[in-house]
């Protein structure tokens, strides 16, 4: 069996268990790699060192964080290759992780965050700005949204998010305002909370939405790079920031492991400014 083969069963199994067909893609990029690099070479006959020379040719040039994934999705091929009986030992079982610098996520000042909402331009721009910062949504989140999500008594809509897993989260009374005065703006029966700005009326794509942002953004002169997951980095940091325990924002931004938001601990924000200033 090749490589090829072996992702077909793979990728069956996978759909059956529920990833979502972002992962898989990446699946299948990382499975394309493979089988440039290893050919029609039989899966039985790929050794450790063989995957490990595999990793060592693009090592200098790729982030850890890339190398990282390409590490895991190998792992993981080989390790339910050899659970389901299609080759007789794991080669891939021994195979590590590069390390990871640690990276400070990078947030808007708060000051910034009203510049941006000054420089939007009617209810839809305004409701877009504000709910990514008070939600603290990913941008293909938002993409997928629908007016019926919404539950106007406790300001609070329904998400999918990664693995597609619902949680709920929750929006300020800017964000309710702004939102309530865009959909009523609306005569269309389009299920979609955002729609495009020109016809056809449909659903506003991830590309169409940081498109929006960007143009805000330009239009601000605010002197960062903006983009729609540093209103997710806002919110967080804004929440850490706040006080906020790490287990109440993990589960507000849905981390799927608490690691994830104790990197936001990490942050020079106002509350370290403060004991800054208090004990030197």
């Amino acid at each position: 069996m090749n490589l090829s083969e072996l992702w077909s069963l793979y990728e069956y199994d996978k759909r059956i268990e529920g990833y979502s067909k972002h992962t898989l893609k990446a699946y299948q990029i990382q499975t394309n790699l493979l089988v440039r690099h290893f050919g029609e070479k039989d899966v039985e006959e790929i050794t450790f060192v063989d995957l490990k020379q595999y990793l060592a040719k693009d090592a200098d040039r790729l982030k850890p964080s890339s190398l990282g994934h390409r590490v895991r999705y190998i792992r993981s091929l080989f390790k339910w290759a050899h659970s389901e009986g299609y080759i007789p030992s794991n080669p891939s079982h021994k195979l590590k992780e590069p390390k990871q610098g640690k990276r400070v996520p990078k947030f808007i000042m708060e000051e910034d965050l009203e510049v941006l909402r000054e420089s939007c331009k009617g209810a839809r721009e305004k409701a877009l700005i504000s709910l990514l910062y008070s939600t603290g949504c990913r941008i293909g989140e938002v993409h997928l949204m629908d007016k019926q999500h919404i539950n106007w008594d406790n300001k609070s809509i329904i998400v999918l998010g990664k693995g597609d897993k619902e949680r709920e989260v929750y929006f300020d009374t800017k964000t309710n305002l702004w939102l309530r005065e865009y959909l009523n703006q609306r005569d269309d029966e389009i299920p979609s909370l955002f729609i495009t700005e020109r016809n056809p009326k449909k659903r506003s794509s991830i590309a169409q939405l940081r498109y929006t942002v960007k143009r805000i953004a330009k239009r601000s002169n605010v002197n960062v790079n903006i983009y729609p997951h540093r209103f997710r980095h806002s919110y967080c940091t804004h929440l850490m920031d706040r006080g906020a325990p790490l287990e109440v924002i993990s589960n507000l931004a849905g981390h799927a492991k608490i690691e994830t938001t104790r990197i936001y601990a990490q942050l020079s924000g106002e509350k370290r400014r403060e004991l800054y200033r208090k004990y030197f």
